[in-house]
């Protein structure tokens, strides 16, 4: 499998991840796509980028494994015979405070968001170095950012978020000096899909809206777009960056 721009995307059974994929696929993108157990999401994400003239490798495995996210890249190298776009999109929202929330839900947020991310990023390296346009891409949230009692909190992941963060901006001062660039895109409250699960009650939407400048949740096609360019050659001089998606939430 080759093209002309070789992309990873975790997590991309669904939502972000789903619509960033629907959106770069086309006759010169080669994709792997990959999520934790969704089959029928992402064969169906697969599916519709294929359509649209992509080449698709897909991959299920959970990355709160320690190996699966160097695993992870290896696997995309050898479909798709080198990359250019790492996008680590996997992740999860747990609200829980840091006192609810236990070590067993530490270690687990750790491990699937800020290790999964420096497996795969740092084993994309030498393969990125290879690139034209080598980009690392995380996608984070505004949980390590926004911290008041009208806007809900999630202690464990958003600190693994954070943790995620530091490493990104840390790769890109490592990583500048040869074209490489690190960038992270933090969304806010983004619309779910259907059926999706909601880690705060749809009930509390109106309360939550009011607490958005712009008044409305942001769609998965508005994040997408942001990452799309972040990762595309035109995105060149940017790097070590954290780009909100947020309606200007504070």
């Amino acid at each position: 499998m080759s093209a002309q721009r070789r992309v990873l995307i975790t997590g991309a059974a669904s939502g972000i991840g789903a619509a960033l994929a629907r959106r770069i696929a086309g006759s010169d993108v080669a994709m792997l796509i990959h999520t934790r157990r969704n089959r029928e999401g992402i064969d169906k994400v697969a599916d519709e980028a294929r359509a649209a003239g992509a080449k698709v490798a897909v991959e299920l495995v959970d990355l709160e494994a320690a190996g699966t996210g160097r695993a992870l890249v290896a696997r995309a190298v050898e479909a798709m015979g080198g990359l250019d776009v790492v996008v680590a999109n996997a992740g999860y929202a747990l609200r829980k405070s840091a006192i609810e929330a236990g070590d067993d839900a530490f270690e687990a947020a750790h491990g699937a968001i800020s290790r999964g991310f420096y497996e795969m990023a740092t084993s994309a390296v030498p393969h990125l170095r290879q690139s034209s346009a080598g980009r690392i891409i995380a996608v984070s949230a505004f949980g390590p950012h926004v911290w008041r009692t009208q806007v809900p909190s999630f202690a464990v992941t958003s600190a693994a978020k954070a943790s995620m963060e530091t490493m990104a901006k840390s790769l890109a001062l490592d990583l500048a000096p040869e074209g490489i660039t690190v960038n992270v895109v933090a969304p806010g409250f983004i619309e779910k899909d259907a059926g999706a699960h909601f880690a705060v009650p749809p009930e509390a939407a109106a309360a939550i809206n009011q607490q958005i400048p712009m008044g409305r949740k942001g769609s998965q096609d508005e994040v997408a777009a942001v990452i799309d360019f972040i990762a595309s050659p035109e995105a060149s001089y940017v790097t070590g960056q954290v780009i909100h998606v947020n309606g200007g939430l504070v």
